[in-house]
């Protein structure tokens, strides 16, 4: 079991607000938590900007600011509402075992949308860049 899951969804994403979460501990899955949380209680647009700006703020403050990629950011924002639409999960545990493309399987996930690199794209890494193949709906 990762890390995250030491604490409660409230604590989480209070940890990862205040950058009280230990690098370490902020995993793909616990990306995926962080967008999966603010979604239920915020709905997507909000999570967006949420989610944003707390990550800029948290890799600033561990010095990886150069890790920001904005469109990978929304896009897994994205692809966790996609999914979450379509869930019957009532937490993060179950949501991610009902879904493990999301976890096990995103880079596969997010070329059948992108046709080109963004994760290395420095454009992509500072404006949100719309899919080219597959939008996400």
């Amino acid at each position: 079991m990762e890390k995250h899951f030491e604490f409660s969804d409230a604590e989480f994403e209070q940890q990862f607000i205040t950058c009280a979460l230990h690098p370490a501990n902020f995993s793909h899955e616990a990306h995926l938590r962080l967008a999966w949380i603010n979604i239920n209680k915020y709905g997507i647009e909000q999570a967006e900007q949420n989610i944003c700006s707390q990550l800029q703020k948290f890799v600033e403050f561990v010095g990886a600011k150069d890790k920001y990629n904005l469109t990978l950011t929304i896009a897994a924002i994205k692809a966790v509402y996609h999914f979450w639409l379509k869930s019957n999960a009532d937490n993060f545990k179950d949501f991610i075992t009902e879904f493990p493309r999301l976890k096990y399987s995103f880079k596969e996930l997010m070329a059948s949308h992108y046709g080109f690199d963004i994760y290395n794209s420095d454009k992509a890494k500072t404006e949100y860049l719309e899919p080219d193949l597959l939008p996400f709906d």
